[in-house]
């Protein structure tokens, strides 16, 4: 017997008696996510802790806690307006009529999350289904455990338990989830997987956003100040011990700029996490064994600069930085996530260009420069799901703006209003009115010449009647 079968047959049935719909509900729910992270903010900050190995509570509260109150708030805030029928342009020859754009919910929806920002990556998108009238199920990973269990234990008091599921297991139980049909799948993770959570949704033609990872770039032009760069490359970097998919991957600079860009990068690090990082209470550990160890293999990459130290028995790996790095080496050939960070020589902006645009699309991209040609320059020859010129992932912290990937990085968006939209089916509507048949013999047979043409004419013509 599948064990989860009753618990979507219930959801299903939630959603279809109507009772996700009504704005009331869906703020209710809101408002009760939002008690959940107020009320147990202590139990979450220790779980993240613990997650992330000697994780500061600074990382927890700016990056997951803080993050996913300031979307319910925004939700709170627009919910009416965003739920309202949209009206749009019509044509002379629905002049007379009603068109509008109604969001609906999509039905029941799955949120798969990852354990790197396990509570972020599982709570922003479900106030965009949650918002947008959907009954979820939340797959946390089984890799962040403390924080799997808050959710599974906890959260299930604050929302309703007709409309709402966490289910719990590693890659089986996920695969065994997965031939289920969903209305939605929303999945944050690697490529890898992303693959297969996509070839499961094709089975039952559901549509997915796929939030992946890459390498993102990060082009350093010779016109920068060095050490200014070096802290802001550093804190994104090292941010959550590297474990972050919009973090800066490697960096791109000329041979000169390298050796300016190197003791200023020592000298943030050191700033940052002292002369010994190992006892920095500001920096984590690797999520796993698994994870260190392969990390620990891309040390071998190139020749280490900064850093380089390993502890097994901590899972800790120093703040580094790799030089002599070749294009063929695994660590430009994966994403890294861990505190590593290679530098990449090139000659000049067009070299570094071309050597974005030959590997696949990344999720962010970073360009530094104290010239605005150069950082525009940048924006407009390549492409990726995000950009930011002079600083990290800052632009994380704007709802304002769409989060995702392109191409290999992922597909789809969300944060803010885009969650709302990504987790609502755009209904296209036209009401007519029952009479005034006269109007419509234009369209009916015999045809003539001039019936075409007049009806072509008032298909084309776009204006109100005010």
């Amino acid at each position: 017997m599948d064990p989860v079968e009753d618990t979507l047959r219930r959801l299903r049935e939630a959603f279809n008696s109507g009772r996700t719909r009504p704005a009331e509900f869906r703020a209710a729910q809101l408002k009760s996510l939002g008690h959940f992270l107020q009320d147990n903010k202590q139990l979450l900050q220790d779980a993240l802790a613990q997650d992330g190995g000697l994780r500061s509570a600074f990382e927890s509260e700016v990056s997951e806690i803080a993050i996913s109150q300031d979307e319910i708030n925004l939700a709170l805030r627009n919910l009416s307006a965003w739920m309202k029928d949209e009206s749009v342009t019509k044509n002379l020859a629905t002049q007379l009529d009603a068109a509008f754009i109604r969001k609906e919910p999509l039905g029941l929806v799955l949120i798969i999350a990852p354990w790197n920002y396990p509570l972020n990556l599982m709570l922003v998108p479900l106030v965009g289904a949650l918002s947008a009238g959907n009954c979820v199920v939340l797959k946390p990973s089984e890799i962040s455990k403390s924080t799997e269990k808050v959710l599974a234990e906890v959260l299930p008091r604050y929302l309703d338990p007709s409309c709402f599921a966490v289910v719990l297991g590693g890659p089986q139980e996920t695969g065994q989830l997965l031939e289920h049909k969903f209305d939605y799948i929303f999945f944050t993770g690697s490529p890898r997987v992303g693959k297969i959570v996509m070839a499961a949704a094709a089975k039952h033609l559901t549509p997915v956003t796929l939030e992946l990872g890459g390498k993102n770039p990060c082009y350093v032009d010779d016109d920068c100040d060095p050490q200014i760069v070096a802290n802001r490359v550093a804190f994104f970097r090292y941010f959550n011990t590297g474990q972050t998919c919009v973090a800066p991957d490697y960096v791109l600079c000329s041979p000169e700029m390298q050796e300016r860009l190197l003791p200023a990068l020592q000298s943030a690090i050191t700033r940052f996490f002292g002369d010994d990082p190992q006892s920095s209470p500001n920096l984590g550990r690797i999520i796993s064994q698994k994870q260190f160890q392969r990390l620990q293999g891309l040390l071998g990459c190139g020749r280490v600069a900064v850093g380089g130290q390993s502890d097994e028995s901590d899972r800790y790996i120093a703040p580094t930085v790799l030089v002599d790095v070749r294009e063929t080496e695994p660590v430009m050939q994966e994403e890294i996530f861990g505190p590593i960070l290679p530098i990449v020589n090139v000659r000049g902006l067009d070299e570094a260009v071309d050597f974005i645009n030959r590997r696949e699309k990344p999720l962010a991209l970073y360009a530094f420069s104290n010239s605005n040609q150069v950082v525009t320059q940048v924006l407009a020859r390549t492409s990726s799901g995000a950009f930011c010129g002079n600083d990290g992932f800052m632009h994380m912290t704007l709802t304002s703006l769409p989060f995702g990937g392109v191409g290999a990085s992922g597909m789809g968006r969300y944060h803010g209003k885009f969650s709302f939209d990504t987790f609502s089916h755009h209904r296209a509507c036209l009401l007519r009115c029952a009479g005034m048949e006269k109007v419509n013999d234009l369209r009916y047979p015999p045809y003539t010449d001039m019936k075409v043409q007049l009806l072509s004419w008032s298909l084309s013509q776009s204006c109100s009647l005010l």
